[in-house]
């Protein structure tokens, strides 16, 4: 069984969660975006306090926002990063992501140690979550999908009402709705979505709501 701690990181706003496995206590940490002090020390609080054992950092996608916190927890915590390699080229352009969204300093590269690829099974403890490959947002885009747990953490494929935007590098519209249809929607109407940024959603309710799928 899984227990999830989300966090709300950055002037993006964006989602960081914190994946426990409750028999083993290991854990992942998917898209860690901590920009400052104050947002590693209430990430650090939160693992001393739950008793977490970081094990791997997993990568819904390599934009800066879902970045910034990206070395810390790899340097702090030792563990690796796993994340599609379709999306290498923007972790290694991280000084060139900050420089197009006008953001001050040098944006230090991620590189992934981990590659993923579409069906494959990370084990966190006991548990397991589903690699989704979901390109559109970005090229190497991926959802996590826990089927005992019946959650879905959707990156920013898919939102609650919306979808990712594609006019960054690398976005393709069509690909985006495509990935959405044919393998988010084909999942069970009661899983449960955790997007990359704002609330949570189902996919049963996007399929009825969503204006943009």
């Amino acid at each position: 069984m899984l227990r999830v701690k989300q966090f709300a990181f950055s002037m993006f706003g964006v989602n960081t969660y914190v994946v426990i496995d409750q028999a083993t206590k290991e854990a992942a940490v998917i898209d860690p975006a901590m920009a400052d002090p104050a947002e590693q020390k209430r990430f650090d609080d939160f693992i001393k306090e739950s008793g977490a054992k970081i094990t791997q950092i997993i990568n819904t996608h390599l934009h800066l926002d879902h970045c910034f916190g990206e070395n810390y927890v790899k340097d702090k915590y030792g563990v690796p990063v796993a994340a599609n390699v379709d999306d290498a080229p923007l972790g290694e352009s991280m000084t060139l992501q900050y420089s197009k969204f006008g953001l001050k300093g040098d944006g230090a590269n991620v590189h992934i140690d981990v590659p993923l690829k579409d069906g494959d099974i990370i084990h966190i403890g006991d548990s397991e979550l589903k690699v989704i490959t979901t390109p559109g947002h970005t090229p190497g885009g991926i959802c996590l999908y826990s089927p005992d747990g019946k959650i879905l953490f959707s990156g920013d494929t898919l939102f609650r009402g919306s979808v990712g935007r594609t006019d960054l590098e690398g976005g393709n519209h069509r690909d985006l709705i495509n990935s959405i249809r044919h393998k988010l929607y084909a999942l069970p109407d009661d899983v449960t979505v955790l997007p990359g940024h704002d609330a949570h959603t189902t996919i049963g309710w996007e399929k009825r709501n969503n204006p943009y799928t």
